[in-house]
């Protein structure tokens, strides 16, 4: 039988809620200002806003998914967290609304004059236009809240004693639904952040953001996880080996996270192609130059090493703080990847308006607030009672 939420965690997440509603209202306030002041500069950050908070949904889908066809405890620890979070894109998609309104502060493909006199903008006009990628953004949101609502209705009639029958259903909706969610991903990731720079391309820039959504999942889980583990229904229940099974999967995400980059650096620096190699050419000078050293240290280098303790990835409050971590560095990288983009030339300076923290408060805090009003309306975990062969395999 699945266990309530323990009324002192259940205590400190209505906290946590409130606080979250104030702070949201508070920065979308702000946003608001930075909107009528400068609604170039506000829409840029809004944008890059909008794609870290979506990442914890959307990686949330696909982990759930991935996990219904492969099974295993590190799934059922945080499942409730997973499913709460899934349960909140169709906010993320309200949240897009400012960036459908800004669309000609973000892409230049929408200025008739420039792409009048551009080739290769008018070569793309066929799908990068206005109403081309207005429709599109309306059939990801569909996919993607469909698919979630196939697997909410599934988990809810599983829960309630359907067996393996409902299991199968979740497992036959997972398979084709990994695939959409990736297909839809990637050309997310071309229309809402690779066009800004529509003569620039990467075969492999969709599965950056879907890495990093799974990473940024993955860190909020964690995080959570650990300051829920002493509470019940978590306490007893989330063992030393479903710690180390997370930390292990964010282990493998930091290095995937790695590969793919390094590959697409590889790939575009050997080829020395004229419009491909100033895309890094703006990321490797000056203060963005800093930003990539940094990246490399501390999204992969500091992790990867840290995470190769077998103690690290069992101790919940440790592999908290690190997930903690790890979610401001996808911060980092998502300024590191689309902030360059709006500048002028290779060496461009480094400019970060003040509107980002006011839309990343203003998103993340009424995300958060609605996220754990989702929690709340359903049982925090479904892991069940520690049998012997569980703990058996929590001193392994």
């Amino acid at each position: 039988m699945n266990t309530p939420v323990a009324i002192d965690f259940g205590q400190r997440l209505e906290r946590w809620r409130n606080v979250a509603f104030v702070v949201g209202a508070l920065g979308l306030a702000a946003s608001g200002y930075a909107w009528f002041s400068d609604r170039t500069e506000f829409t840029r950050m809004w944008l890059i806003a909008f794609l870290y908070w979506l990442a914890i949904p959307l990686g949330s889908l696909a982990l759930s998914m991935l996990h219904y066809l492969t099974g295993g405890g590190w799934g059922l620890a945080i499942q409730r967290w997973m499913q709460a979070a899934m349960r909140t894109l169709p906010l993320l998609a309200l949240f897009f609304v400012p960036i459908a309104l800004g669309m000609h502060e973000l892409y230049e493909w929408t200025h008739a004059d420039v792409v009048a006199k551009d080739e290769l903008l008018q070569f793309k006009a066929p799908y990068l236009n206005s109403t081309g990628f207005l429709v599109r953004a309306g059939v990801f949101f569909a996919v993607w809240i469909g698919l979630a609502a196939l697997l909410g209705a599934g988990a809810k009639r599983f829960d309630a004693g359907g067996g393996e029958g409902a299991l199968v259903r979740l497992r036959t909706i997972s398979g084709p639904g990994l695939v959409l969610y990736f297909l839809a991903m990637t050309f997310a990731a071309i229309d809402w952040a690779m066009s800004i720079e529509p003569h620039w391309f990467s075969t492999i820039y969709g599965v950056v953001f879907i890495i990093g959504q799974g990473l940024a999942t993955l860190a909020f889980t964690i995080l959570l996880s650990s300051q829920a583990a002493d509470s019940a229904p978590l306490k007893g229940r989330l063992l030393p080996v479903h710690v180390h099974d997370l930390g292990k999967l964010m282990f493998a995400f930091v290095l995937l996270w790695a590969y793919v980059n390094y590959s697409q650096f590889v790939i575009i620096w050997s080829a020395n192609l004229a419009e491909e190699t100033p895309w890094y050419l703006k990321r490797m000078h000056g203060a963005w130059g800093a930003v990539a050293i940094t990246l490399i240290a501390l999204h992969f280098a500091l992790p990867f090493l840290v995470l190769l303790s077998k103690t690290v990835k069992r101790n919940t409050k440790l592999l908290g703080g690190i997930a903690a971590f790890m979610l401001l560095m996808r911060l980092v990288d998502l300024v590191w990847y689309i902030g360059p983009a709006f500048g002028h030339g290779t060496h461009a300076p480094m400019h970060v308006h003040w509107s980002l923290a006011t839309s990343f408060v203003g998103i993340g805090g009424i995300w958060f607030g609605v996220f754990a009003t989702q929690l709340k309306n359903r049982p925090l975990t479904s892991l069940p009672e520690p049998d012997p062969h569980a703990m058996a395999a929590a001193h392994h």
